[in-house]
């Protein structure tokens, strides 16, 4: 049975602290900034010479000064939401994403995986809280006390507005606000209902040790499977994609999705080893972390093809309404966008390409923790540019990432170490736990 010690609850709860004192500074910082300041930023960045959009809406409706300020406004103003919805999508998709990685062992019948599955029972169980933020950002956004979704705006549908956007039009019967709202539920409720129903019947497979108990157990991984396989493209669409809803991609749900996937290997491999190294999982062998480590390097090699896919085809049609999404980021998030590629491409490539390697648990404990870094760029990247703009290199912006980052790891840490430790570590009612027990890998 694994103890929450009190050392590791001090850290998360100071994260948590510091995290809001840190969001709060940015937050009001953010708040002072008066319209002439705004002004003065935005004529800094034309003065650059750096005008390319990144977002469509500033390419339909009025286009002198006075909306280009107010455009200004909206993205300074975005700022804190921004900040913290990028973190907290990363977050929640990382635990849905390890709920999905554990119904595919089930749905398998693999018998490797069966010493972690208390590991990745506990990170799911962050869903809920994860998802009760996403809820609480929804609400700010439909009730327009936030501006991260232009096509919110009402005026933008009504063909006697001077800002009516023909595509936003067309494209109502899916962005409108209480469909969304509809949406953002199901995925949260959907989600938190899973990871409760199948650590449930885990518990119980471990009671009973009933093989009737453990098919049921494989049918509701199977329903998971499905729900994850709609939802985690749905959401897709609306948290992330829809930011400009002018863009359109048929590869950003594997991309957005695999971005998550990777992250939750990576987040499985340090709790593993952690558990490993304090006496708590003596099961867990460089076996089982070599297995890991290849999915861990699988997964960013899947990363890496859905982006340059979805790059390549868009930069080689040069659509301009497409490839303006690509030449916005190279312009203003030029030390962001392409060096990701890199943390996200490079690294795991170089370093976890051999077998050998696999087993090195300071090796893969290290590259598990760039990968989680890298691809929570990989977030900052996809959200920040179409609801901040080019108004993300000031102190209260790091402020505010800085301030969300911590808040939501600490919450992380304390709701996944705290589930843990409600849960006994070795399910010994499932009928592969043998087979995991004594697994070597033959090669």
């Amino acid at each position: 049975m694994y103890s929450f010690s009190p050392k590791l609850k001090s850290t998360s709860i100071i994260l948590l602290v510091v995290g809001l004192v840190l969001f709060a500074i940015g937050f009001f910082m953010n708040k002072g900034l008066s319209t002439e300041k705004i002004e003065h930023m935005m004529e800094a960045v034309h003065a650059s010479g750096h005008t390319a959009p990144t977002h469509s809406s500033e390419m339909v409706g009025p286009q002198d000064h006075a909306a280009h300020l107010e455009h200004a406004e909206l993205q300074v103003h975005n700022q804190p939401l921004a900040s913290l919805h990028f973190v907290a999508v990363f977050f929640f998709g990382i635990s849905c994403a390890v709920l999905f990685f554990y119904c595919i062992q089930h749905a398998a019948h693999a018998g490797w995986p069966i010493i972690i599955t208390r590991v990745m029972e506990a990170i799911a169980s962050y869903i809920p809280y994860g998802g009760a933020i996403l809820v609480i950002l929804m609400i700010l956004n439909i009730t327009h006390n936030g501006h991260l979704f232009h096509w919110m705006d009402p005026e933008l549908t009504d063909p006697n507005s001077a800002h009516f956007d023909v595509i936003l039009f067309e494209k109502k019967r899916f962005l409108n606000i209480p469909f969304y709202a509809i949406r953002t539920l199901i995925y949260v409720i959907g989600a938190s209902f899973f990871a409760w129903k199948l650590k449930a019947q885990s518990k119980k497979v471990d009671e009973t040790k009933s093989k009737v108990d453990y098919q049921m157990l494989y049918r509701w991984a199977v329903g998971y499977i499905a729900f994850f396989g709609f939802a985690s493209a749905a959401w897709a669409w609306d948290w992330l994609m829809s930011i400009d809803p002018h863009w359109y991609s048929t590869m950003y749900i594997w991309y957005s999705m695999v971005s998550c996937l990777s992250s939750g290997i990576a987040v499985i491999i340090l709790l593993s080893v952690y558990l490993k190294k304090n006496g708590f999982l003596p099961q867990f062998n460089d076996n089982h972390l070599h297995d890991l480590g290849v999915f861990l390097f699988a997964t960013s090699m899947l990363w890496t093809y859905t982006w340059f896919a979805q790059f390549m085809l868009y930069w080689y049609a040069n659509v301009p309404e497409e490839v303006n999404y690509f030449f916005g980021r190279f312009q203003h998030y030029g030390p962001t966008f392409l060096p990701m590629l890199i943390i996200n491409f490079l690294l795991p490539l170089l370093v976890l390409v051999s077998s050998s390697i696999k087993r090195n648990y300071k090796v893969v404990t290290t590259m598990a923790v760039v990968v989680i870094l890298g691809h929570l760029l990989d977030y900052f990247n996809m959200v920040m540019p179409g609801t901040v703009g080019p108004y993300w290199k000031t102190p209260e912006v790091f402020l505010l990432i800085a301030g969300a980052v911590l808040f939501v790891a600490g919450l992380f840490m304390f709701t996944v170490l705290t589930a843990l430790s409600k849960l006994k570590l070795i399910p010994t009612g499932n009928p592969f736990l043998h087979e995991s027990e004594i697994y070597e890998y033959p090669f």
